[in-house]
C-alpha cells in the first residue's frame, strides 16, 4: 500500500518558501519526496535542503501578476506538472490605523489577499487539465478571526483570504481541493521583533494552551495532511493550528487582586 504522505513525483509551489513559515512548510514536503519550489523577491542565504535535495528558487514578486504568470509557466515548462500550490507569502509591519495611508493599506492588501487570489486562478488552470487534478493550501492567520490592532488591514486580508479560500473550494471542485490553514503566534527567526527577547516569548508562549509558540514545521505538517490523499474529501475547510488559541484575557483579570 502507498504511503499517503509519499509525495514523491508530485510538485509543490511554496510561495515565501526560502525563510520562516516558508521555509518549514518546504523541508516538510522535501522530506516526502517532492519536488519543491520556492519563489521570492530575493535569493535566500540558504535554499531549504535535505540531504542532496535542494529546493528551487525563482525569483518572483508575487504581488506582480506578470511575474506570476512566468513563474507558473517555468514550472509546467520545467517539470510538466503543478500538484500543490501553498500560498504562504505574506506579512505586514506593524502600522497605526489612523494614520496609515492609502497607499499602505492597498499594498498589505495586494500581497496578502489579491495575490494570493491570482495565483490560485494560473495554479487552478493547469490542475484542471491534470487527470489527478490539484491542492491549494492558502495560509492564514488567527488575525482573520480575531481583533487585529496594529495590523488591522492585515487582518482584513487575512480574513478575506479565509472567505476566498472557501468560495474557491466550491467553484472549483471536483478537481482542485482549497482549504486554508489558520495560523497563531510562530516562533520564526523575526520572533523577537514581535515578542521581544526571549522573555517576552515566554511571557505569550504562557498564554497559549499548549505553553509554546508553533514551530514552522507544525505549519508545515498542516500542509503536508491537506495536500496529502488522507484529506481527499477535506475542501473549503479551515484548520487552526494555533495550540489551543489564547487565554481569554478576562480570566487573568476576573483572578486579580
Amino acid at each position: 500500500m502507498k504511503d499517503p504522505m509519499d509525495f514523491g513525483g508530485k510538485v509543490v509551489l511554496v510561495t515565501g518558501g526560502g525563510k520562516g513559515v516558508g521555509r518549514g512548510i518546504s523541508l516538510r514536503f522535501l522530506e516526502r519526496g517532492a519536488t519543491v519550489v520556492i519563489c521570492g523577491r530575493q535569493v535566500p542565504e540558504q535554499l531549504p535542503q535535505l540531504g542532496e535535495r535542494v529546493a528551487e528558487f525563482v525569483p518572483c514578486d508575487v504581488r506582480d501578476v506578470e511575474q506570476l504568470t512566468a513563474l507558473i509557466e517555468h514550472i509546467t515548462s520545467r517539470h510538466g506538472r503543478l500538484d500543490v500550490l501553498i500560498n504562504n507569502a505574506g506579512g505586514a509591519p506593524h502600522a497605526d490605523a489612523a494614520t496609515a495611508s492609502p497607499r499602505f493599506s492597498e499594498s498589505i492588501i495586494r500581497l496578502n489577499l489579491l495575490a494570493p487570489l491570482n495565483l490560485c486562478q494560473l495554479a487552478n488552470q493547469v490542475m484542471q487539465n491534470q487527470a489527478s487534478g490539484g491542492a491549494i493550501v492558502n495560509i492564514c492567520s488567527v488575525s482573520a478571526v480575531r481583533p487585529s490592532p496594529g495590523t488591522a488591514a492585515y487582518g482584513a486580508a487575512k480574513a478575506g483570504l479565509l472567505n476566498l479560500t472557501r468560495s474557491l473550494a466550491v467553484e472549483w471542485a471536483p478537481k482542485v481541493r482549497l482549504n486554508a490553514v489558520t495560523a497563531g503566534l510562530i516562533l520564526t527567526e523575526q520572533a523577537d521583533l514581535h515578542y521581544g527577547d526571549a522573555a517576552g516569548i515566554a511571557r505569550v508562549a504562557a498564554g497559549i494552551p499548549l505553553q509554546r509558540l508553533a514551530a514552522p514545521g507544525d505549519i508545515g505538517d498542516a500542509c503536508l495532511y491537506l495536500a496529502s490523499p488522507l484529506a481527499s474529501y477535506v475542501s473549503g475547510a479551515d484548520l487552526c493550528v494555533h495550540g489551543g488559541g489564547e487565554r481569554p484575557a478576562f480570566l487573568d483579570a476576573a483572578q486579580a487582586n
